[in-house]
């Protein structure tokens, strides 16, 4: 399995399992990873600190495998807004968070593809301004999601 995280726009760090996913390093390496936009998710971002976006699918097994981290999310988010994004209808997300026992602040259907998102599942933290400052893709490591639990707290009022 090939995770990696994207920290600011240009700095990039890959976590490999295996030592067959060196190829695969080697073709991400020389990839152009684009910055996710939010601006098609029509969110007034200033009523917000800042907003985590969860990216996901209800057919993705790493985003229900990613079950208990997004609830750990929720249950210590602070005064971060929490919106899960995905491609299936609302009522079909909320069912599918509600099956993982997650709760969020908002559920939006769109696109993936429209806010920039190549994979699921992708948190995305989003500023006051609708500026994306951080964003992960793929099932976190432990470390990984201590970054994120961190980068929420980093905001914090």
């Amino acid at each position: 399995m090939l995770n990696f995280l994207c920290q600011s726009r240009v700095q990039f760090t890959y976590w490999l399992t295996k030592p067959a996913e060196q190829e695969v390093r080697k073709q991400l390496d020389s990839q152009t990873v684009s910055q996710p936009t939010v601006s098609s998710l029509n969110i007034n971002w200033n009523q917000n600190r800042q907003t985590l976006i969860l990216a996901i699918s209800n057919n993705c097994h790493f985003c229900s495998e990613s079950a208990p981290f997004y609830k750990k999310l929720a249950q210590n988010k602070g005064d971060t807004h929490l919106v899960a994004v995905l491609p299936q209808s609302v009522e079909e997300g909320r069912k599918y968070l509600e099956r993982l026992g997650v709760s969020v602040d908002e559920v939006r259907q769109l696109s993936l593809d429209q806010i920039g998102v190549n994979g699921t599942p992708s948190l995305l933290l989003v500023d006051a301004s609708g500026v994306v400052k951080n964003f992960w893709v793929g099932r976190l490591a432990p470390d990984q999601e201590a970054t994120v639990m961190d980068a929420l707290w980093k905001g914090k009022g």
